[in-house]
C-alpha cells in the first residue's frame, strides 16, 4: 500500500533534504512540496494526503496553528512535525502529532516517525474496513450504529464491546479504552467517540468520556474540584469544573 504524504516548509534546502531521505521509503508517495501552512490548507481543499511533514515556524500560518485548523477534519492527515526549535514538542503533541523530528532530521529519526504512521494509518484502514463489514447492504440511509471498536494490538486485531469500557482517557496524541481488565490504545479521537456515542459516555474533563452506566457516584476533593467513580474501576476520574453540570445532568436522570 503507498502513502500520500506532503511535504511543508518554508526553506528550499531543508525541503530537498527530506525529499531525498524519503526515497528510500517506496511506500510514502511525496505528492506535493508546500511552503505554507495557508498553501497547505488551500491545497487540502482540492486532495488528499495521508501525512503531513510540518515546519513549525514559517511566514503567516505556523506548523501548530495548521495542526489545529487539521483537527476539524473527519480524517486529518497525520502529522510530523520537523523544526529547528525543541522548545514547542508539548504543544507538538496537543494537537496529536504523531512525532516531532529537529532538524537536520536523521534518517534513523525519519524512520522512526514513518514506521509509527505506517502503524497509525494501517490501524485506522483496518478500523474502517472492519465498520464497513459491519454495515448493512441495505440500509435505507442510515448506519448502522457500531457495537464494538477495533484496535490493532501485539496480539493482532482485537474487538472492543462498547459495553466493556469503563472510559476513554486521552493522553497526549493517544486515547485508550479503559476496562476492567486494562485499558486498550485505539485510534479514534475523543471528538469522533463522543460525536458516535454521546448516548452512552459523557465528557467529564477535556481528555475524557466516561460511560453513562457506570456512574456510581460523584465527589468534592477538598482543593482538587470533582472525582466521578464508575463501577469496574477502583479510582476515580477527575471532573472539570467546565463539564460538572453535565455530569450532575446526568446522574438526576436515573
Amino acid at each position: 500500500m503507498s502513502y500520500r504524504l506532503a511535504l511543508v516548509d518554508d526553506e528550499p534546502l531543508a525541503r530537498g533534504r527530506l525529499a531525498r531521505l524519503l526515497k528510500e521509503y517506496p511506500d510514502f508517495e511525496l505528492v506535493v512540496e508546500l511552503e505554507s501552512g495557508d498553501a497547505t490548507l488551500q491545497w487540502l481543499e482540492h486532495h488528499r494526503a495521508d501525512v503531513l511533514l510540518l515546519d513549525i515556524q514559517m511566514p503567516g500560518r505556523s506548523g501548530l496553528e495548521t495542526a489545529q485548523a487539521l483537527q476539524q477534519y473527519d480524517t486529518p492527515p497525520l502529522v510530523v512535525f520537523c523544526t529547528a526549535f525543541d522548545e514547542h514538542a508539548l504543544d507538538a503533541f496537543g494537537v496529536s502529532a504523531i512525532d516531532y523530528l529537529l532538524k537536520p532530521v536523521r534518517p534513523a529519526d525519519l524512520q522512526r516517525a514513518l514506521e509509527r504512521v505506517r502503524e497509525r494509518l494501517e490501524a485506522r484502514e483496518l478500523a474502517s474496513r472492519d465498520l464497513s463489514e459491519e454495515k448493512p447492504e441495505h440500509d435505507e440511509g442510515t448506519a448502522k450504529i457500531r457495537t464494538h471498536l477495533t484496535a490493532r494490538t501485539h496480539m493482532g486485531l482485537q474487538r472492543i464491546p462498547l459495553e466493556d469500557i469503563c472510559y476513554f482517557l486521552a493522553d497526549q496524541k493517544y486515547v485508550n479504552a479503559i476496562q476492567e481488565q486494562g485499558e486498550t490504545l485505539i485510534d479514534d479521537s475523543l471528538r469522533q467517540l463522543e460525536e458516535e456515542f454521546g448516548d452512552r459516555f459523557v465528557r467529564v474533563h477535556r481528555s475524557a468520556l466516561v460511560a453513562r452506566d457506570r456512574i456510581v457516584r460523584l465527589e468534592a476533593q477538598e482543593g482538587r474540584g470533582h472525582v466521578v467513580y464508575l463501577n469496574g474501576i477502583k479510582d476515580g476520574v477527575a471532573v472539570s469544573r467546565r463539564h460538572l453540570p453535565d455530569v450532575r445532568k446526568v446522574m438526576k436522570s436515573f
